[in-house]
C-alpha cells in the first residue's frame, strides 16, 4: 500500500516542477530575450534486482521501472521575434549566439541582447549596470554610436571622425543544460558548461542587430494550455493519494 503513496508523491513532485516552469515561463513573457523553458519527463531505472528475485515477466539480470525523473530544459535555441525600436543602444541577436557579461565577483554571465547604456566612465553596460566582457570604452565627445552586423562598435565624434572602438563577440552553449537561468533573461554558465567562440555572422553565432529587441520566446496561450493540462495531472495523482488513504483506512478496520 505504501508503494501507492510513492507513486503519487512522485508524480506529485513531477507536475510540481512542471507548474513551476510554466509559471516563469508566464511571468516572463516580457522580458527581452527570454527563452522559455520546459519540463520533460525521463524514465527511471532501478538498479538490478537481487540474484534471488526472479519475475516471470523479467529475467534475473533485467531492470524495472521506478517512476520518473523530471528535467527543466532551457529552449535556447528557439528564436524570439526581432522587433525594431530605432534606438541606437537597443540590440538584439538574431541567432543562436550570446553576449558575455561580467557579472558582481567577476564570474560569466550570458546575455541574449536588450538595452545597453552608457556607464560613468563610457564603457558600454546594459540597463542594469552590467559591463561587456568585450570592454568597450566610448570616448566622451561621441554624438552617435554604431554597431555593425559583424559586432564592430564604431563612434562618431563632433568632429564627424568615425574611429573603431571595439567589437562584441558571441559564444555558443553546447549543452543547454550546463546553464542556469537568472532573473532578468540572463544565464551563468556551470562549471561544466562549454562555451565556443565565435564571431557575429561566423559558425551559426548569429548576427546583431542594432536598434532592435528580441521578444520572449513565450507563446501565452500554449502555457496556458499546459497549465490546465499540469493541473489535471495534479489533480489525477492527488487523487490517488485520498484513495490509497481510504484504502488504508479499511486495512486498518479489518485488523481490528
Amino acid at each position: 500500500m505504501s508503494g501507492a503513496f510513492y507513486i503519487a508523491a512522485v508524480g506529485l513532485d513531477a507536475q510540481q516542477q512542471a507548474l513551476d516552469a510554466i509559471a516563469n515561463n508566464i511571468s516572463n513573457v516580457s522580458t527581452s530575450g527570454f527563452k522559455r523553458s520546459q519540463v520533460r519527463f525521463a524514465e527511471t531505472l532501478a538498479s538490478v534486482p537481487a540474484e534471488d528475485f526472479v519475475r516471470a515477466d523479467l529475467g534475473a539480470s533485467a531492470s524495472t521501472s521506478s517512476g520518473v525523473r523530471p528535467e527543466i530544459m532551457h529552449l535556447l535555441n528557439e528564436q524570439g521575434r526581432l522587433e525594431s525600436t530605432g534606438r541606437p543602444l537597443d540590440l538584439a541577436i538574431n541567432g543562436a549566439g550570446f553576449i558575455e557579461l561580467m557579472g558582481p565577483g567577476g564570474q560569466t554571465l550570458l546575455w541574449r541582447g536588450g538595452a545597453l547604456d552608457l556607464g560613468d566612465d563610457g564603457k558600454l553596460t546594459t540597463a542594469a549596470g552590467l559591463e561587456l566582457k568585450a570592454n568597450i570604452s566610448i570616448p566622451a565627445d561621441t554624438t552617435a554610436i554604431e554597431i555593425g552586423t559583424d559586432g564592430i562598435v564604431r563612434a562618431r565624434t563632433s568632429a564627424s571622425e568615425v574611429i573603431e572602438v571595439g567589437q562584441i563577440m558571441l559564444v555558443k552553449v553546447e549543452n543547454p543544460a550546463s546553464v542556469e537561468l537568472l532573473d532578468g533573461g540572463l544565464y551563468r554558465p556551470r562549471e561544466q558548461a562549454r562555451l565556443a567562440d565565435a564571431k557575429p555572422g561566423e559558425d551559426g553565432a548569429g548576427i546583431l542587430v542594432q536598434g532592435s529587441i528580441e521578444r520572449s520566446t513565450v507563446d501565452l496561450n500554449q502555457e496556458m494550455v499546459s497549465l490546465l493540462m499540469v493541473q489535471r495531472a495534479y489533480a489525477a495523482n492527488a487523487q490517488i493519494v485520498q484513495a490509497a488513504d481510504q484504502l488504508m483506512g479499511l486495512a486498518n478496520g479489518l485488523r481490528r
